[in-house]
Formats: structure tokens, sequence, C-alpha cells
């Protein structure tokens, strides 16, 4: 079993920032984003990819909600990967495109991104 709460508690508190940001800042561009909501996005889409993968199921289209729910989305996405992740034994692989993962590696890369995006997002 995985400790996902430094994944938990990244993604609440970024999705958090993201709740009370004002429009002009969740429009704001960001390096490599049109914008910081897109960058959340981004993010959101990726964590989404990886549960998906880790519960062994199809990819699916995740949709832009808009700008005033980029938070809200990333707190789905992050809270959905977290629970895939929580049900895996130690040393069990995810499927991903480039080819299988150990899971805590899918954990502490997830981690660094939800990271990243709120530094680049600050």
């Amino acid at each position: 079993m995985h400790d996902v709460q430094p994944l938990v508690e990244a993604v609440d508190e970024l999705a958090d920032r993201f709740r009370s940001l004002p429009q002009s800042k969740l429009l704001g561009a960001v390096p490599g984003h049109p914008s910081r909501a897109a960058a959340v996005l981004a993010l959101a889409r990726r964590l989404a990819a990886l549960a998906l993968a880790a519960e062994g199921g199809p990819e699916r289209e995740f949709p832009d909600a808009g700008a005033f729910a980029a938070g809200d989305q990333l707190a789905v996405a992050g809270h959905d990967l977290a629970a895939a992740l929580t049900v895996l034994p130690e040393g069990a692989e995810v499927a991903l495109s480039d080819g299988p993962v150990v899971a805590g590696e899918v954990l502490a890369g997830a981690v660094a991104a939800v990271r990243e995006t709120a530094e680049l997002c600050a």
C-alpha cells in the first residue's frame, strides 16, 4: 500500500489556491501555457490519465470545464489517482504508454508534477 498523503496534500493546496484566484490571474499566461488555468488543466489531464492507467482502464477524454473549474478538476483527478494507487500493492507496475512504471515512481512523479505546476503558477 502506498502513502498517497503527500499527493493529496499537494493537490488540495493547489486546488484551493486556484479556487480563490481572480479571473485575471486564472487567465494570465505562464511559460508553456496560454494561462494558469490551462496549466492546471494539463496537470489534471495528466493525473487523470495516470489514474486510468493505474486502474487498468481505457483512455478517456478529460474535458475542459473552463477556467473557474480548474481547481475542482485538479482535485478530482488528483484524488482519483490517489485512490487508484492506494489499492496497488508495493512493487506493482502501472502500464503507461512509454512502458510499465512501478507505482511508487508514478506517485513520486505525480507529486513532483503538482509541485512544479504550483511553482509555475505562483
